[in-house]
């Protein structure tokens, strides 16, 4: 579903991304991390069409992203950690305009049963500015997901929410992938990582240092436990000190 293929993205002389080649499919979850600076939010914009790549190559369903935007970005969903959303449109006014960009045909019936899932109803008349960080959250989430995309990708899906939001939002994520979505989800907790992801990609520098199951990583890893968790496998991995 989702190729990447020697992606490099430069700001000015630095280099934010680097050769960066990965490929995902449909079905999994794939976990993206790395420290701050790493290049994670930057690799999801640029698959996301936001930022245009400095070279390298991006394949979504199987439409490369420069030669033919519209049919790739048909099929992605991209959320960042930031909602942006209108500030004078209420939730249920934000998916009834998403649904007519987007085409979805039974938009409001999906926008309800999306308002269900992700503890929204009764707030359908909420503008933005009546929602906690959390709500708002929610509420990018539920327009991303209105048109059933085939890759979705989460950067930070769970600033903002409470316990059982979390839990719900994990579950909402497995579901996806359950159907057959391809799933890219960044974020610097690694326990859900490790808990919902098929596949880990370690970024450091803008480079990947690490890609495979986190059996795969352990194995690869030097001078680690076989059962290290993901945190233990972060840190060796990503630290400038050798000893560690």
């Amino acid at each position: 579903m989702l190729d990447v293929e020697r992606l490099s993205r430069k700001y000015g002389e630095r280099d934010a991304v680097s050769d960066l080649s990965f490929e995902a499919r449909p079905g999994e979850i794939l976990g993206l991390v790395g420290p701050n600076g790493a290049g994670k939010t930057t690799t999801l914009r640029c698959i996301a069409g936001i930022l245009l790549p400095t070279a390298g190559r991006i394949r979504i369903g199987g439409h490369d992203l420069l030669d033919e935007p519209l049919e790739a970005k048909r099929r992605l969903a991209f959320v960042p950690d930031e909602p942006f959303l209108f500030d004078y449109l209420t939730v249920e006014e934000h998916l009834l305009f998403t649904g007519r960009l987007r085409g979805v045909e039974h938009g409001p019936e999906r926008g309800r049963a999306l308002l269900e899932e992700l503890e929204l109803a009764g707030r359908e008349r909420s503008l933005p500015s009546e929602l906690s960080r959390g709500m708002r959250q929610k509420l990018a989430i539920a327009c991303a997901l209105l048109h059933e995309p085939g890759l979705i990708l989460f950067d930070e899906p769970l600033t903002g929410l409470d316990p059982v939001g979390i839990r719900r939002m994990k579950d909402s994520i497995a579901a996806r992938a359950a159907a057959g979505a391809c799933v890219v989800v960044s974020s610097h907790l690694l326990h859900l990582v490790e808990e919902l992801c098929q596949r880990i990609l370690i970024l450091k520098g803008g480079r990947r240092i690490a890609l495979g199951t986190l059996a795969e990583i352990q194995a690869a890893a030097p001078r680690l436990e076989a059962e290290a968790s993901l945190e233990a496998i972060f840190l060796r991995m990503t630290q400038d000190d050798p000893r560690m």
